[in-house]
């Protein structure tokens, strides 16, 4: 009897906090303020710039040294078969933040067509981010670093107006007034503030704009869920200005000095994130986010430095700028303490447009566009995962016929079409991962499919001329 009459106040009492809450959001018009024990994951996601395939030491790299993303693939879990959204810079984020493929997003290259000029082009109002997807979902959100998804002459294009409420980034190029804008100025809230980074000071720029990732952890709201996009400049060429050190000193007689910033660099951001990590433990949120590292595209080749040195590609075919397997194929790891198993390696294929999806169902957000991605979590949390009937690239790199370029995956078939040669390339890479072999005279059928793919998925847009698949029929 006794047991029963317990058992009939425990339900009353929740009977009661529940009408409570309904009560709330009646008299408010919004849900309970979150606890740390009910708050939504934090996100945080790591993107590096021109970090090639072989690059990292838990893929395969001999020389250059990252210890702690090693450690981090070893205590979350590492994909194999992970790609970019394309193979430059400005399209692969934009694929990222839209959910959309490079057939579909407005960006297919970092500069397009206009009436009277050759420029950057920026993402459409229409096309949401995933920083205004996660602020709709209650997520703070910030972004520091490289945007490259706007112009300089708008600030409503800036990373400040599509979705970041907090946003430090660079910016280079000509102002409104056609003043020319020193790309070492960052810019805090678009003009509400602006830093000026001093080289000196600082062992590489990495390290100036983790700086301001740590602050914003300090002076964020403790009791919402928090959206963090760092997108570094390591291993970017062209970082000119770079303080003295003696990292791999030991080669200086041995490697060329670009090569050896080059280490240097890779090794100073492996510092730079377990700055942020520790910061994450320090205070206790840690295990309450999911830690995402990747990069925009495969290795550069510019500024004199040789994507061969280190063999940043790991073995595969092309780099930065080709939709072969070394210009997309990309480096991704995953860590969510308590929910990732550590030590796991995936080999599912997935692409930046399928984070926003993953991000969404983390959040438990609504994907704001019809986007072209799956969602792995599924992946992620070791349950089954839905699979893509195919994968799809596009790039116009210059304003000739000849940068235009598009792949395709499904299954272990990789399609690649260059310019206007009229011939489509076939791999298997269940036996030729490297692309040696062209197999498409002896697979004809596979070669229909792969066109089909190419040419349906590829939508003309003003802005690049050949976008739609240059074919003769």
């Amino acid at each position: 009897m006794k047991n029963l009459i317990l058992s009939i106040f425990i339900l009353a009492i929740c009977i009661s906090c529940g009408s409570k809450d309904k009560k709330d959001i009646a008299l408010t018009g919004k849900e309970p303020k979150e606890t740390p024990q009910t708050k939504k994951p934090n996100i945080i996601f790591l993107l590096a710039d021109d970090m090639g395939y072989g690059e990292l030491g838990s893929y395969g790299q001999k020389v250059i040294k990252t210890p702690f993303l090693d450690s981090l693939a070893s205590e979350g879990m590492r994909f194999t078969d992970f790609y970019s959204g394309t193979s430059v810079c400005s399209p692969s984020r934009a694929v990222l933040m839209t959910g959309l493929h490079t057939g579909h997003v407005s960006i297919r290259g970092n500069k397009g067509e206009y009436p009277n000029k050759y420029d950057r082009v920026p993402l459409k109002k229409s096309e949401k981010t995933i920083g205004e997807m996660l602020q709709q979902s209650g997520y703070q959100t910030a972004m520091i670093g490289k945007w490259h998804l706007g112009v300089p002459e708008d600030v409503s294009t800036w990373a400040k107006g599509r979705g970041f409420t907090y946003a430090v980034q660079e910016q280079w190029g000509e102002d409104a007034k056609g003043n020319e804008i020193d790309e070492r100025v960052h810019w805090v809230n678009n003009n509400q503030d602006s830093i000026f980074y001093n080289y000196n000071n600082y062992s590489c720029l990495d390290e100036f704009r983790t700086n301001f990732a740590l602050e914003y952890l300090d002076k964020k709201e403790a009791s919402k869920p928090f959206f963090l996009y760092m997108s570094y400049r390591t291993p970017h060429a062209h970082e000119f200005f770079l303080s003295k050190n003696d990292l791999y000193s030991d080669k200086i007689q041995e490697w060329p000095e670009i090569e050896r910033r080059h280490a240097a660099r890779i090794t100073m951001l492996d510092t730079q994130i377990k700055r942020l990590f520790t910061k994450l433990k320090e205070s206790g949120e840690l295990e309450n986010t999911l830690i995402v590292f990747s990069s925009d595209n495969g290795p550069t080749n510019e500024n004199h430095h040789d994507y061969t040195f280190f063999n940043s590609s790991g073995n595969l075919n092309g780099y930065k700028r080709d939709v072969y397997e070394g210009g997309v194929r990309v480096p991704m790891i995953a860590y969510w303490k308590g929910k990732i198993k550590g030590g796991t390696t995936s080999n599912h294929p997935s692409t930046f447009y399928d984070v926003m999806p993953t991000l969404a169902e983390v959040a438990k957000a609504k994907v704001p566009n019809k986007t072209d991605g799956i969602s792995f979590l599924p992946e992620l949390l070791g349950k089954e995962q839905e699979k893509h009937s195919f994968l799809y690239w596009e790039i116009q790199e210059g304003r000739s016929v000849k940068g235009y370029r598009q792949a395709t995956r499904f299954g272990n078939w990789k399609a690649v079409r260059y310019k206007d040669n009229y011939h489509t390339e076939l791999y298997n890479l269940e036996t030729d991962l490297f692309e040696k072999e062209d197999i498409s005279a002896k697979h004809p059928e596979i070669v229909a499919k792969a066109n089909k793919i190419l040419k349906e998925q590829s939508v003309p847009i003003a802005h690049y001329p050949f976008s739609g698949g240059v074919f003769k029929n």
